[in-house]
């Protein structure tokens, strides 16, 4: 049976081998568990490119190693290979022929993994961790995109120890995202820059940031025409600003929305706020998934401004998602993130990645 081949028969499997107990919400929406997943939190996901036949994928976590995984249209996870660093490991992406791995750590260097040889090298050195790592394929030059709590983001092209360009950053790099020609980096003091990278990268626009507090995750989104024209910000404070680059009317077109809250947008009633771990939009139909230290995850339709779904909540926090290239699959991992403190740290819960099918879940409403 496949489950990831076509849009039918998941989201309903999962089942578990010890049956399932009524106190265990580990996993409620019985989704299928990666196996051997990470021993400590898991700080990021990413899925190979669609120049790669099948799929594979890419966890980082903070027991220092980034492991991958092939994931068969059956919903089967196969355990293919891990790298150490020598900190834990909190960004990854892919090249974009699928054939290495970059990772960045808080051992303060970025590494490239050759998946063929199963050898991993040093192509970067920050003097802080790295906490962004994003491939750069230019017509006329490629290279590694790092961003660091050292107030730098820096250009390598892997194989020189020193970087191609270092621009400054107004504050600690905390998340970034790249889609040519596009880059857009958040910082801490709620600072927003965007690149543009023809040619070579510059800085495009400083944007004052429409969300009041610290930025917590990004991700870019394309027009109609597949070209990027604006990005989606995450906040610690439960809230999701869509903001496009050059919009005919800026006052209407950018927005922000409420999401990982105790008890919905009901505003009258007190409520737990939760921070946005993770962003990533559906490859095929444009809109987007937001997870959070609530322990769920919501799907999201920002044309027609409408929320599509949200999960039931799990036991512990969601810190990282990402969807497969072609948007059949939806990977998301549950792990502590330290949002309440070292107090709130079970060191006996484990971690898990799950797979849902998304083709169908994602579609906008008004398509049939």
């Amino acid at each position: 049976m496949s489950l990831f081949g076509s849009a039918s028969g998941f989201g309903t499997g999962g089942t578990s081998m010890f049956g399932s107990t009524t106190t265990d919400n580990h996993n409620p929406m019985k989704d299928i568990e990666v196996t051997s997943s990470p021993d400590d939190s898991i700080g990021c996901l990413s899925f190979s490119p669609p120049t790669l036949p099948g799929n594979f994928l890419i966890a980082g976590s903070w027991a220092n190693d980034v492991r991958c995984w092939e994931v068969q249209d059956s919903g089967q996870t196969i355990p293919k290979a891990q790298q150490m660093h020598t900190g834990p490991v909190l960004d990854v992406c892919w090249s974009d022929d699928g054939s290495k791995v970059f990772t960045a750590s808080c051992d303060k260097t970025a590494k490239m993994w050759d998946l063929n040889s199963n050898q991993a090298i040093q192509i970067a050195q920050h003097d802080a961790p790295v906490k962004t790592i994003h491939w750069i394929k230019a017509p006329n030059y490629s290279c590694v995109m790092t961003g660091s709590w050292d107030k730098t983001l820096k250009f390598w092209d892997t194989r020189s120890s020193n970087p191609m360009m270092v621009l400054q950053l107004p504050e600690r790099c905390y998340c970034a995202d790249v889609i040519y020609p596009m880059a857009v980096v958040a910082t801490a003091e709620r600072g927003l820059i965007v690149y543009q990278l023809e040619n070579q990268p510059s800085e495009f626009r400083r944007i004052e940031s429409p969300l009041k507090h610290q930025h917590r995750c990004v991700a870019i989104f394309k027009d109609k025409q597949n070209k990027p024209t604006g990005f989606a910000l995450g906040s610690i404070e439960g809230r999701v600003a869509i903001h496009y680059i050059n919009p005919p009317n800026p006052a209407k077109d950018n927005f922000t929305f409420k999401c990982h809250r105790s008890n919905g947008t009901n505003t009258s009633a007190p409520q737990d706020i939760y921070a946005v771990n993770g962003i990533a939009f559906h490859p095929v139909h444009g809109t987007l998934a937001t997870v959070g230290s609530d322990g769920r995850f919501s799907f999201w339709d920002k044309d027609a401004r409408t929320k599509l779904k949200t999960s039931e909540q799990l036991d512990q926090p969601i810190a990282a998602c990402c969807f497969n290239h072609n948007g059949n699959i939806f990977a998301y991992a549950s792990s502590y993130d330290w949002s309440k403190g070292h107090e709130f740290y079970n060191p006996q819960k484990k971690n898990y990645i799950f797979l849902r099918n998304a083709a169908e879940e994602l579609k906008p409403r008004n398509k049939k």
